[in-house]
């Protein structure tokens, strides 16, 4: 059996990215829906770069049609799984039914507390503890997804937004290219889907071992994209 092909989708500065190309993942093409530095960063790669640009972020904007757009490029590239690495755009049902249970995202939470966009900054205005990074398959519901893989990252005294996201970087750059390789190596087993797995999630607001799956407690349900 062949190397799952991966489509990455990005938007912003690469980081993501670069982690998960660093990792020398079977990335085959990268679709971003604007100008931004991760075209630069699969170019260096040598990776193909489709460039969507959405320029519609209103109520007006036809979700369905850029989706349908994303997959037909993902397509074009012989595309088994998708990896999200910082796309600001929540596609729709097209991208889940064109690859079922094989569309990855991480997210910067443990899941499922704090969902969408602006999740650092929510875990602040909580108070919590502990925050961290969720890897999980994305579903058409946002952030809601089976859990792969989390991992905790302390709330530090005197912490803003940007130093707690870098420290939550840190450890996605890390958490998610192994949980991608796993993944895709799992696809070539004969099970052909890897069960989910959580590791080290505290509970968020006390910082103490869970005692419930963080699959179905539901801490946050905010949703978002970004513009």
């Amino acid at each position: 059996m062949r190397t799952a092909r991966i489509g990455a989708l990005a938007s912003g500065t690469g980081t993501i990215l670069e982690a998960l190309l660093d990792a020398d993942l079977p990335i085959v093409v990268v679709v971003v829906d604007r100008r931004c530095r991760a075209e630069k960063v699969a170019q260096r790669s040598g990776v193909p770069v489709v460039v969507l640009e959405r320029r519609d972020f209103g109520e007006s904007f036809d979700r369905d049609a850029f989706t349908s757009e994303v997959v037909a490029a993902l397509a074009a590239s012989s595309v088994d799984v998708v990896a999200m690495a910082g796309f600001g755009t929540v596609l729709g049902a097209a991208v889940h039914e064109a690859f079922p249970s094989r569309v990855l995202n991480t997210h910067p939470a443990l899941l499922p507390a704090f969902k969408g966009w602006h999740a650092v900054e929510e875990a602040l205005a909580a108070g919590v503890k502990v925050t961290g990074c969720t890897v999980h398959l994305a579903t058409l519901e946002v952030d809601d997804g089976p859990i792969l893989a989390q991992e905790p990252v302390p709330v530090l005294e005197g912490d803003d937004a940007c130093s707690l996201h870098e420290r939550i970087k840190q450890v996605e750059r890390r958490l998610y290219p192994a949980t991608v390789r796993s993944f895709v190596d799992g696809l070539r087993a004969p099970s052909a889907q890897p069960e989910a797995a959580v590791f080290g999630a505290p509970d968020p607001r006390t910082g103490d071992p869970r005692t419930t799956d963080p699959r179905t407690k539901n801490l946050d349900t905010r949703n978002g994209e970004q513009k």
